[in-house]
């Protein structure tokens, strides 16, 4: 598959978050959205790119962005780590790999152990039309998103 790019629409998906309730992304139309993924719950990178996005709240709904957390861990396991890091956006598990493949966001085996089937740390931003502003894949699992280029992509959009 092929990395998406800048100006193309945005692959639309459904999961579920830690309240058990199905997010789509089509139902976000209107809104500017922002999507981390994040390889695996309870690490501490993983931790502190969540964090951030907490310690960032304030700013995306005053540029009205919603904040999305994807992972392949359980939405049970998601449950707890939103619930430890005082995170209030929501957390999306893709266990079934789906949306991280839409996105081209899968280690074929993840560097630290092996593993298969984890997503890759990015960061996309998405217009209220669902198109692509901002995309960030990062192919080494201990490097943050640039925050700073996030925030940037949405006031181009305000």
């Amino acid at each position: 598959m092929a990395t998406l790019q800048v100006g193309e629409l945005a692959p639309n998906f459904s999961l579920y978050n830690t309240e058990k309730n199905k997010i789509s992304l089509s139902n976000c139309k209107g809104q500017n959205v922002i999507l981390h993924f994040f390889p695996l719950a309870f690490t501490g990178v993983c931790t502190q790119q969540m964090c951030t996005n907490r310690d960032n709240m304030n700013e995306y709904q005053k540029l009205n962005a919603k904040v999305f957390g994807i992972s392949v861990d359980s939405l049970f396991v998601l449950e707890k780590f939103k619930a430890e890091n005082n995170l209030e956006f929501d957390l999306l598990s893709d266990f079934n790999k789906d949306v991280s493949i839409a996105y081209d966001v899968l280690f074929d085996v993840f560097p630290a152990f092996e593993m298969k089937g984890v997503s890759k740390r990015a960061a996309f931003v998405i217009d209220k039309n669902g198109v692509l502003v901002h995309a960030e894949i990062l192919p080494t699992p201990g490097v943050l998103p640039n925050f700073a280029a996030i925030e940037e992509a949405l006031k181009k959009m305000a």
